[in-house]
């Protein structure tokens, strides 16, 4: 058992929510970022989702798209985001998850890249570009490493929902509307059809994420899955703090106001 299955199992015993949030690695700086994982793990984050800046990140909005800029623009590698996992794992606890795209693992090379994801302490990954029909090519590899590849579903996927459900590992991330990511002040989706769907298909745990960014947001989705994503709203506290300091503030206010909608 990984640590997404025990945290999961964890939360449904004490009858709570996973809140699950996201951040990129190297922006504003690897340091900052070590220190916003510990913020976010000790405001009451449950699993973490740790983004590897890309120059072409198509599943994601502008505020993150930037943020990937900024990083890249820093020199970040792979290599130096493996190195700071590490270091987090002598402090952090919390399941932690890299969110990356496809070209990032061919150039590192799986076998090494998934090798270096078991040295360092990642407990899955979320690729957006992986297509269900060619995760094969990954998985495999993954799996020797003990890596959960995270699978995605979307409100138009219905008639794959069960093809794609059934094979899922660590949870199910669905995807709450067409687009890219972003913060979104309202949403089209009919979740109780949506998860009408999920729900049919597997028992595993499902978390709902893509634009959800406030306390009212939380309150109207928390009863549908059993765990809330959070992304570009943390992204763009970082990027609109001042500092450091105040980045690692802004961000910790914010995910204890999220536990406590979550909670309540």
């Amino acid at each position: 058992m990984n640590r997404i299955q025990e945290r999961f199992i964890i939360l449904k015993k004490e009858n709570r929510k996973a809140l699950i949030s996201f951040l990129t690695a190297g922006d504003p700086n690897l340091d900052a970022t070590k220190r916003i994982v510990k913020e976010m793990e000790k405001r009451g984050a449950d699993i973490i989702e740790i983004g590897i800046p890309y120059s072409d990140p198509i599943a994601e909005g502008p505020v993150i798209q930037e943020a990937n800029k900024r990083a890249l623009a820093n020199g970040l590698k792979i290599k130096d985001v493996m190195e700071a996992v590490a270091e987090l794992r002598k402090d952090v606890t919390v399941p932690l998850v890299y969110l990356l795209y496809l070209n990032c693992i061919l150039q590192y090379g799986p076998e090494r890249f998934f090798s270096d994801c078991k040295k360092s302490g990642i407990d899955a990954v979320i690729i957006p570009d992986l297509p269900y029909e060619e995760k094969d090519e990954i998985e495999g590899t993954a799996l020797e490493y003990s890596i959960d590849v995270i699978t995605l579903v979307s409100p138009t996927s219905k008639d794959r929902i069960e093809r794609i459900a059934k094979d899922a590992r660590g949870f199910l991330y669905c995807v709450s509307s067409l687009g890219v990511t972003g913060v979104r002040k309202d949403f089209n989706t009919d979740f109780d059809e949506f998860f009408s769907f999920v729900n049919k298909a597997t028992n595993i745990p499902k978390a709902l994420g893509f634009g959800i960014s406030t306390v009212e947001h939380v309150e109207q989705l928390k009863g549908y899955s059993d765990g809330l994503i959070i992304g570009s709203a943390i992204v763009r506290k970082i990027a609109e703090s001042p500092n450091v300091d105040e980045a690692v503030n802004n961000v910790g206010d914010y995910i204890s106001s999220l536990r406590e909608a979550l909670d309540s």
